[in-house]
Parts: structure tokens; sequence; C-alpha cells
């Protein structure tokens, strides 16, 4: 718990509802123009949910990972190499599951080929990754190891940063990994929303050049830095830029404008970061508002908004979503299955 609030009362089951919601909201209008967007849905502030409300890749990774986490705390403390191992082979039965057929990201699918080809145990995890990729794969689908009870600090980072790494080995990835799932849980633990992006920004300085070798081994080698620590920091500082681009956002707020115009599009790690976050901030109480701010964008909708709507739920709770749209969810009963455990 954050000295700045209470935690919120379900804060488990308000994320990853409002994550899966917001998946939903932007899968029709992911890959079109604003105008196109609006030409289709109406007033996006009267967007509604989609009839099924199917949920893409980010939904599934997601329960990818959470299941994974949910196998490695069941017996003991999240250890990183079991947690390494899970969330792989989770992330393979993903990749080879007949639901996968929702235009997921090139660098998740060929990443997990990857893994599946590994000669494990003697070939290790990091000749998988795409060291060259930082795409918001990494980050779309942290969100359940801010969500997990009982993890230290440097547990969560080191799981933020070591699924991220799986797939995508880029060090912006893995430090917009690490700051997402701060984000989260820092708004679970009650945290303001209007100090939020000073808080991640201190973060980020703060571990800068802090490279989590238990979680990560050697990744950092196969990049081409000179050092972990340059790798980290490489990372880092771009999400600083990001973050910056969020508070000058917010000073001069503009809910009519495409927010992928100042904070970006969202395809890369660092932007669906930071235009989630500029949404969630435009309008961190009303969490509809904010949700269809997210999906009525020029970028990575789906992305943006399942984020998004993560934050939102983390900050207020299963009560932030309306009865009717929460019953409708695509994978309903596994999102509240692990929302239940974690809250419990």
């Amino acid at each position: 718990m954050t000295p700045t609030g209470t935690r919120t009362r379900r804060a488990a089951t308000g994320a990853l509802t409002g994550l899966a919601l917001g998946d939903a909201l932007g899968f029709p209008t992911e890959f079109a123009t604003v105008p196109a967007i609006l030409a289709k849905c109406g007033p996006w502030r009267e967007m509604p949910l989609p009839t099924p409300a199917y949920v893409t890749d980010d939904t599934q990774m997601t329960l990818a990972l959470g299941a994974a986490l949910r196998a490695c705390t069941a017996d003991g403390p999240l250890d990183p190499d079991r947690f390494a191992r899970e969330a792989g082979d989770a992330f393979v039965r993903w990749y080879r599951d007949p639901e996968n057929n929702r235009a997921p990201g090139s660098t998740c699918l060929s990443a997990c080929a990857a893994l599946e080809r590994l000669d494990r145990p003697t070939e290790p995890w990091q000749r998988a990754s795409r060291t060259g990729s930082k795409g918001c794969g990494a980050n779309m689908r942290v969100v359940p190891v801010a969500l997990v009870p009982g993890l230290s600090a440097g547990q969560r980072a080191g799981a933020a940063q070591a699924q991220a790494a799986l797939t995508h080995g880029h060090p912006t990835a893995l430090a917009a990994s690490d700051l997402t799932a701060h984000a989260v849980h820092l708004l679970a633990a009650g945290a303001d929303p209007a100090g939020l992006v000073g808080r991640l920004r201190s973060y980020a300085v703060e571990h800068r050049t802090r490279y989590p070798a238990a979680w990560l081994g050697d990744l950092w080698s196969y990049a081409g830095d000179p050092s972990p620590e340059a790798y980290t920091a490489r990372g880092f500082d771009e999400c600083l830029t990001a973050l910056d681009r969020v508070r000058a956002a917010l000073a001069a707020p503009s809910p009519e404008t495409d927010p992928c115009l100042t904070t970006g599009d969202g395809w890369v790690a660092e932007e669906a970061l930071a235009t989630a976050l500029h949404c969630f901030l435009l309008f961190p109480d009303e969490p509809l508002t904010a949700l269809r701010r997210a999906a009525c964008t020029a970028g990575d909708s789906d992305s943006i908004a399942c984020l998004t709507g993560a934050l939102a739920g983390a900050h207020l709770g299963p009560g932030a979503w309306p009865d009717d749209w929460s019953r409708r969810i695509e994978y309903r009963a596994d999102l509240a299955a692990l929302g239940t455990l974690w809250d419990a």
C-alpha cells in the first residue's frame, strides 16, 4: 500500500476487466483513421461495445501470462528460472492455439516459434528473444505482474521485464513493461492519478542502470550493448522521453484531439504506455470516456485501449465498468477467475 491512498477494492478484477473491455472496444478500430472510426461508430463519446465483444491477442496473451504466474506462485515464491519456463511454455501454447487468429503481432509469432524450437534446457531462452523489437506486444500483456499479491518490488520489476524479453528483447520494451506494471501497481495501491507521471519518471531515473541479471541472464549481450547498464539505460531513456511527452500533453489538454498526435501511435512499447496514460489521465474518474478516447485513435487502438482500461480499472475497481459490458466480454470466466484469486 502506498502512503497516498487506500488500496482499490478488487483492483485485480477491475484492471483485468478494463483491459479486456478496452481490447474489445479497440479491436474494430485498429488500423483505421479517426474520421473512418467516427463515420462507422458515431460520436466517440458514445462508442458502443461491439456485439459480440471479441478480444484480440492482447487479452489472450494476458491470460497466458496470468496462468504462468498462477502456476509459479501456487507453491512458493516467484522464482526467475521457473517463471521463464512457465511463461515461455504459456506463450507457446498461445502460439499453437486455434483461437490465436486475431491478427497477432509478427514479433510475438516469430519469437514464440523460436521458443518452441529451442532444445531446452541446453539452449537458453535468450536465443529466441527478438532484441531489435520494442513492439507493444511486450507490455500489452504485462498487467498480471502488477496484480499478483505478495511480490517484492524486485520480483515485480524482474518479472515484468523477463516476460517482455521472452519475445521482445529491445531494452525499451523491457523498460516500458516495467513502467506499465509499476503504474498499474501504484493505482491499485491507491496512488493519486495526478502524481502518476511524476512517480513513473522518478522510478525510471532510479532504475535507469539497474539490470535484473537474475531474471534476464546475459540477454544484454545479444543486443550489442557494451554493458548491462548501458543496455538498461538505453531503454529507460526512451521511456523518459515518452513520459515527458505525456506531461507536455496534459499541461495543455485537448480531449477532442487524437491523443496519438502528441504521445504516439502506440505500435511500440513506450508509445503504448504513453498514450494509454494520456487517455487515462485526461479522464481519471470517467473510465468509459477514457476507454472510448483510447479506442478512437489512429494508432494501435486495441493495445492503447486495453492498457487504458487496466489503468482505470486498477484505480476504480470493477464498479468502473457497466455490468452489461462486463457480462458480454469474451473469456469472462477466465478473467474473473484470475481477478478473484488475486483480489482474495
